[in-house]
């Protein structure tokens, strides 16, 4: 077996747990947008929605999304990080693999 094969054969997941299915794979993909792109954060917005009503993400998280939804070029990671809340969110979003 070559080195990194068995990580590459497990689908992403958001925690040890919890595989991600095909929708969420999808969401994952919207909440990564990178900030600049147009409608990029209504679709973060739309994502984040999505993974507050799985229970993994905090309202207060969501909170930031919904505020720069109508910001495109504005990163919520970097609201999360002045504003010193969702530090678990920003983790998941750091470590876990596309």
């Amino acid at each position: 077996m070559k080195q990194g094969s068995a990580q590459a054969a497990r689908p992403p997941q958001l925690s040890a747990r919890t595989p991600m299915d095909e929708e969420s794979r999808h969401q994952w993909e919207l909440i990564r947008t990178p900030a600049g792109v147009e409608w990029s954060g209504r679709a973060r917005y739309a994502a984040a929605m999505y993974f507050y009503q799985k229970g993994i993400m905090a309202a207060d998280v969501l909170e930031v999304y919904r505020i720069c939804s109508r910001l495109d070029a504005e990163d919520p990671l970097s609201v999360l990080r002045r504003w010193k809340i969702g530090e678990d969110w920003i983790e998941k979003l750091e470590t876990t693999v596309k």
